[in-house]
């Protein structure tokens, strides 16, 4: 999760350059049309450091990267690429390197540090519109995602934030919050970043915040693998349906944007065409595929 200066061209996202560079002889970027958008990628806790900065809370991942012994080599997004106070350079690499996209995360706990149970935080809002702003003017396409498994520890504490039907209402306030704030410029907007995964690891195997696991998956504190994942992932489709039905409602139609979701999908077949073998790839498959296809 941390890191210091090794990265600063914040390649994360730019996967499709480095695949075509065995060919780059061969492949020009005037074969693509002018529509085609190559980009970079990157999530808030992952960069942005400034922890503490900017009237911002904690997030669940700033809790947990500081119990002892979670992280292995101690890391922690303290700091990271300092992204908060060098944005500007970050955005200038990107345009040297000729991307047009950048899709980030906003960090919640920046923009509404206890929810929907306090104010908005204007610090936070000043950051991501001085980001945004900074994009537009090297011609740099913002895709913007709500959250990037990071959530304020606020809502963990107060109500079990996944685990409760009111994480709905606060996300929702998180989406109206952004999209009024940012929709003037932003365009492409991502609700979450492969929830999926964060149910998966959150709530079964216990190794993302909140920790919560229990035998044979994991020997957590507390938890339940084999219910409370449902009820998470349960929550998460209908926060992702809240923010979607508000951007529709209130927003869309002025400011013409899109609105979807990021998931991690892998494809699972049964070793063998035996009943067991079968259900066991659509259990396996329940977690990726089915997601898409019900949100």
């Amino acid at each position: 999760m941390a890191g210091g200066e090794a990265w600063r061209p914040l390649l994360a996202g730019a996967w499709l350059l480095w695949l075509l560079l065995p060919w780059a002889s061969a492949v020009r970027r005037s074969d693509f049309p002018e529509s085609f958008l190559f980009g970079t990628a990157t999530s808030s806790y992952q960069i942005e450091g400034a922890y503490l900065e900017g009237s911002k809370s904690l997030s669940n991942w700033d809790v947990l990267t500081h119990l002892p012994g979670r992280i292995k080599d101690g890391s922690t997004g303290d700091i990271a690429d300092d992204h908060y106070h060098r944005f500007e350079d970050d955005v200038e690499l990107m345009h040297s390197l000729g991307t047009n996209a950048y899709r980030f995360s906003i960090s919640w706990a920046r923009i509404l540090p206890k929810g929907r149970f306090g104010k908005v935080n204007p610090e936070g809002i000043d950051f991501y519109n001085e980001l945004i702003d900074s994009l537009l003017l090297k011609g740099i396409e913002p895709f913007v995602t709500l959250t990037h498994y990071d959530i304020p520890q606020e809502l963990e504490d107060r109500y079990g934030a996944w685990l409760s039907a009111e994480i709905r209402r606060d996300f929702g306030h998180l989406a109206d919050v952004c999209f009024a704030a940012f929709g003037d410029r932003v365009k492409y907007w991502a609700t979450f970043n492969e929830p999926n995964v964060a149910v998966r690891k959150g709530y079964m195997l216990g190794t993302y915040p909140p920790e919560r696991c229990s035998p044979p998956y994991g020997s957590c504190a507390r938890g339940d693998s084999g219910a409370e994942p449902y009820v998470a992932t349960h929550n998460v489709v209908l926060a992702h349906a809240t923010a979607v039905e508000i951007y529709k409602r209130k927003y869309q139609s002025k400011q013409k944007g899109l609105i979807g979701i990021v998931m991690s999908t892998t494809w699972y077949e049964p070793l063998t065409d035996a009943p067991e073998d079968r259900l066991a790839t659509e259990r396996a498959l329940a977690f990726d595929v089915p997601w898409q296809e019900t949100i």
